[in-house]
């Protein structure tokens, strides 16, 4: 017997076997459809379960470490939440002000208002760090050393100092 010949018996017995399952789930859809139906619904929630088991990365995501920041040296400010590249990091008065309520620059105090809404790229110095909320260095104090505003000091999250 030749290898063509092998392979047609082998196709013939699968197309047979599957004949035969075939008309078994046939006669059993005609006499018992609940016992069908339920089989298939088993076999799709069996499948579903093994799909959302096998989801998922074994290799967990790289995400950036933490800078170590060290007080006295050069940093620049940089918002990585941001994709826009001209927003101001706020410079706040005390650490954990919410800077989106800080109206303070609208009660014409001049330059000092005006120097509390920094660019990013802005080369700054670190001057102290104070903890929040259980996480150590939360919040960074920085002088700015370039600019129109050099000299101003205010509060940062330290993720905004790279």
């Amino acid at each position: 017997m030749s290898n063509e010949e092998n392979v047609n018996k082998t196709a013939d017995a699968a197309k047979e076997k599957a004949g035969k399952v075939f008309s078994l789930a046939m006669d059993l859809k005609e006499k018992n459809p609940k016992v069908f139906f339920g089989a298939i619904g088993g076999v799709v929630i069996l499948l579903l379960i093994i799909i959302m088991m096998s989801g998922g990365d074994s290799n967990p995501p790289i995400t950036s470490a933490a800078k170590n920041l060290v007080t006295g040296q050069r940093y620049v400010l940089k918002n990585p939440n941001t994709y826009e590249v001209e927003s101001p990091i706020q410079l706040v008065a005390v650490p954990g002000a919410i800077a989106a309520f800080d109206d303070s620059e609208d009660d014409g105090k001049g330059k000092v208002e005006s120097c509390r809404r920094i660019a990013q790229g802005t080369p700054v110095t670190i001057i102290e760090f104070q903890d929040f909320a259980g996480k150590k260095n939360a919040f960074v104090k920085v002088q700015v050393e370039d600019g129109e505003c050099k000299g101003s000091s205010g509060w940062v999250l330290a993720i905004d100092v790279q």
